[in-house]
């Protein structure tokens, strides 16, 4: 159902596109760059969104709402509001709409392959904080991989003074590490520094090795796993019910005492911390430690089914469509 809901969507934003948007929004699902990807400030490949009429626009955010959940469309939408209150930009109104705004510049979208036939596809929304990533294969939707970020984290002046972004994310990866025994703490704080950026950047392939393993999902106390879980939630809760349940049960599957959590950095907010989780093929990591710890990068990741990889190889095993990614 999704799945038939999101190729739909983007089989109308393609017919409502002009020939030229469509000739940016669009390329073969094999393209070189496939799996080029970043969270920096700059152009990307793609039509910006400041080019959208607001009825094109309706399709981008249909898109969203159903690739993304509630809160995960609330997180795309206030990485743009942080890029307005960071770069003093003129805010986009009460609408929301991209259409002709600065901010709108920044964000790049791109379907890459076609919605309307059987072989897979994928849309994408990028820009400065935000990679929003959707592989679509054999009646199967993957968000992976996906970040959010924010400039600032919490606004300290202003008429936005008190806002925060990416709250969560922060706030129980602290009292997880706080919920911790001395000796547990001991086995989670991998290093008193932390990183000044998630370690895996954006490398088409998330290398695990770089991450310290920290302490074990089965070696936590109730408590300790439920709030554990609920900080794993932040980031699988992004994406839509039936791909976060796909996720959930992917990592039941994979056994969660095999998950850990690692910190480096400060103990206590206001200085530069950052924490990851890692299993046999769930990634997540957030980092906090540049502009004054008060810039947050955070990244969702699958080891094994980043771009859809996994389902990709079964796709093309199966002799379903000729040629592959990568």
């Amino acid at each position: 159902m999704v799945v038939d809901q999101t190729r739909e969507a983007a089989r109308q934003l393609l017919a409502a596109l002009t020939p030229d948007q469509r000739a940016k929004a669009t390329a073969p699902f094999d393209t070189p760059d496939h799996r080029e990807w970043t969270y920096l400030p700059g152009d990307r490949p793609g039509l910006t969104l400041a080019e959208l009429t607001p009825d094109q626009e309706q399709y981008v955010h249909r898109l969203l709402e159903l690739a993304c959940s509630e809160r995960g469309v609330g997180d795309a939408l206030a990485v743009m509001a942080a890029e307005i209150i960071l770069r003093d930009l003129p805010d986009v109104g009460a609408t929301g709409g991209w259409q002709g705004t600065v901010v709108g510049e920044r964000y790049f979208l791109r379907i890459l392959g076609d919605p309307s036939g059987t072989a897979p596809w994928a849309w994408r929304l990028n820009g400065h904080h935000l990679a929003v990533h959707v592989t679509v294969v054999d009646g199967r939707l993957v968000f992976v991989p996906n970040f959010v970020g924010s400039n600032p984290a919490e606004v300290r002046e202003g008429p936005y003074a008190g806002r925060r972004f990416l709250a969560a994310e922060q706030d129980l990866g602290f009292q997880l590490l706080h919920a911790l025994e001395p000796a547990q703490r001991e086995i989670a704080l991998v290093s008193p520094d932390a990183p000044d950026d998630i370690l895996t950047r954006h490398d088409p392939v998330a290398d695990p090795s770089l991450l310290h393993r920290g302490i074990a999902f089965g070696d936590l106390d109730g408590d300790q796993r439920g709030l554990f879980t609920r900080l794993i939630d932040q980031y699988v809760g992004r994406a839509a019910a039936p791909i976060a349940e796909r996720a959930w049960a992917d990592l039941r599957d994979q056994g969660l005492d095999h998950l850990t959590f690692a910190w480096a950095g400060a103990t206590e907010p206001g200085a530069g911390h950052y924490y990851s989780i890692a299993g046999p093929s769930f990634l997540a990591e957030y980092d906090n430690t540049q502009s004054g710890a008060n810039h947050i990068h955070s990244v969702w990741r699958d080891l094994r089914n980043d771009w859809g990889t996994d389902l990709l190889a079964a796709h093309y095993s199966a002799g379903s469509h000729q040629g592959a990614v990568g």
